[in-house]
This record gives C-alpha cells, sequence and structure tokens, in this order.
C-alpha cells in the first residue's frame, strides 16, 4: 500500500470536506471509494463531466433540501472524453470561489490494471478501435499526469484489497475516527415477541432478576429511574456489564478493521420492558463513549405500554412465567 500526500494535503483537517472529488486510473477502484463516501452520508455522482462540477456545488448551496446536506462526492475521470480537460481549471475556479474540496486519485501498476480488465471482461475507456488495453491505460496515464500532482490524496491500490482501500478513505474523511464510518443500532427486545432476525450480536440479560416481580416496578420501564437503579446497580450486573463491556472492546475494532458499515446488536429479555431497555441504554452510552456512531431503539417496548394500558400485564407475564 502506497498513500502520498502532497503539499495540499497538509492542509487536510478532522472535518469532512464539502465536496470530494475521486478521479484516476481506471480500474484503480474508484466505484468502491464511492461507495465508502456514500457510506459517510455524501451525495455522490458518478462520471460527472469536470466543467459542471461548479454548477452542481451552487445548486446545493441553493437548494436547502437538495445534495448540500449530505455533502458531494464526485467521480470525474477520463470517461469524460474532452471535457475532461478542463478539470484543472475548474480546481482552479473552486479554489477561487472558496470552496471546501479534497481531490482523491487512484491509481495502480500497469500490469495490475491489465490483469483487473481482463478479469472484468470490460472495455478500457480509452480503447479505441485497434489499440489494446496497455496503450489505453498509458494514453490514460499521460493525460492525469497534472491531475495527479493537483490531488490531496494519492492511494495506489495495486496490492490493495477492497476492505484495505475502504479503510484507509475512511480514516481520512470520516471526521478523524475512522470508527465513526460504522454506524451502530443497539435496540432491547422480548423473546416472547419472536427473536431478532437482523441482529449481529445478540446479548440474552434473561439471567438477572427481573423488576417485573415488584410490584412498585412492574408498570415502569428500562427507561424509568426506579427500574434502571433496580437492573444496574445490582452485583450480578456490574460484573456482567465488566465483561459485556471486554467482549465490545475486542469484538468492535474487528467490525472496523473489516469494513462493515452497519452492525446491530441486540438485547434481550422475556418482555423487552425492563431488563434489556436499561442494559441497551447503557451499551449504547458505553459504545459512544469509545467514539461510535450510535443509535438506541427499543422493539417491544410499545407492545409493553399497550399490554399494561389493556390490563392484560398480569396475565401476559403469567403465561411466560416458565421462560
Amino acid at each position: 500500500m502506497s498513500i502520498e500526500p502532497n503539499e495540499r494535503s497538509a492542509k487536510m483537517t478532522e472535518n469532512m470536506p464539502e465536496l470530494v472529488i475521486v478521479t484516476g486510473m481506471s480500474g484503480a477502484g474508484r466505484t468502491e471509494a464511492m461507495h465508502v463516501f456514500e457510506d459517510l452520508g455524501y451525495y455522490c455522482v458518478d462520471n460527472l463531466p469536470a466543467s459542471l462540477i461548479g454548477s452542481m456545488v451552487r445548486l446545493g448551496k441553493d437548494d436547502v433540501d437538495g445534495p448540500s446536506k449530505a455533502r458531494l462526492a464526485i467521480v470525474c475521470d477520463a470517461r469524460n472524453g474532452e471535457y475532461f480537460g478542463s478539470l484543472l481549471d475548474v480546481l482552479k475556479s473552486l479554489d477561487e470561489d472558496g470552496v471546501d474540496f479534497k481531490m482523491v486519485f487512484l491509481d495502480a501498476g500497469d500490469s495490475k490494471l491489465v490483469s483487473r480488465y481482463k478479469s472484468s471482461r470490460r472495455r478500457h475507456p480509452l480503447c479505441t478501435e485497434g489499440t489494446t488495453i496497455a496503450q489505453g491505460i498509458q494514453k490514460e496515464r499521460s493525460l492525469l499526469v497534472d491531475i495527479r500532482e493537483r490531488a490531496d490524496l494519492v492511494i495506489d491500490t495495486t496490492e490493495m484489497m477492497p476492505q484495505k482501500l475502504r479503510s484507509t478513505i475512511r480514516s481520512a474523511f470520516s471526521e478523524g475516527n475512522e470508527r465513526r464510518g460504522l454506524s451502530v443500532t443497539v435496540y432491547s427486545f422480548g423473546f416472547k415477541h419472536g427473536a431478532p432476525l437482523d441482529a449481529d450480536l445478540v446479548m440474552d440479560v434473561r439471567f438477572l432478576p427481573n423488576p417485573y416481580y415488584d410490584p412498585e416496578l412492574r408498570g415502569l420501564t428500562g427507561l424509568d429511574a426506579a427500574v434502571r437503579d433496580f437492573v444496574m446497580l445490582r452485583d450480578e450486573t456490574i460484573e456482567f456489564k465488566k465483561r459485556w463491556h471486554a467482549l465490545l472492546d475486542v469484538v468492535m475494532p474487528g467490525y472496523v478493521s473489516e469494513g462493515k458499515q452497519q452492525l446491530a446488536i441486540g438485547v434481550g429479555c422475556t418482555g423487552g420492558q425492563h431488563r434489556s431497555v436499561a442494559l441497551a441504554e447503557s451499551t449504547g452510552d458505553y459504545l459512544k463513549s469509545k467514539g461510535y456512531r450510535v443509535s438506541v431503539a427499543h422493539r417491544d417496548l410499545g407492545k409493553a405500554e399497550r399490554a399494561k394500558a389493556s390490563g392484560d400485564v398480569l396475565a401476559t407475564e403469567a403465561a411466560d412465567f416458565s421462560v
């Protein structure tokens, strides 16, 4: 792997730029790069003529409901043909207009590019009738010499797996924290309402004492202080949290390094009203403290509230006494 910053890269900050222009050699990984920017919340446009980049930026600024909210990531490359030649002038204009932009150049060795095109069976964009893939690559490389010098970040993908390319881009553009590229949802649920189908990790907390059997806590939820204290201040829970956090400390960095973009963690108890709710909230707080982008939800809390309102709580819990 090779990452080559130039003079402009010294100006890169931890903040995600307003505009990212992705360019480089065909077959070097531009499509994979755009998937990463899409996951990071950018509004992505592929194969946009260089002359239209300024118009796209202005459109985003003028439309408060448009792509400006998500930032722009634009692929501009040799597929534009004669329109690509104006890219350097466009970059100069963006600088003069004070647009916060960065340009990523993806490169790879000629032999690797030839191999990728042969395996994909796609035509190189600069291969005309009677020319070889290698000749098309050489023509493109000559066209991109000045563009490469102008780039903020040059990434050589010759020996790079897609996972490493994704990780490299996230490290450079996900607000200075690669963990922010992983979207984590922690949700509580009740096993009696069905096991979760979409969870990557499931933690069963039915081994903890159940607040339901305290009449004063029965109608409350894990969002209420009394239930939260009942669950979280017990010796069993304190010991469990140490082990649970230790497990998360092992698996979460692994998910990040593997390039996983979304992760769902399910925390379950019998009804999804007391223990799982309190511990889902606690788990979310812990992961946020570690720098992850986390949302917390409670899948079955509404069911518990409806049961309470209809006076069916006792009957429901009694039916699940053996669970």
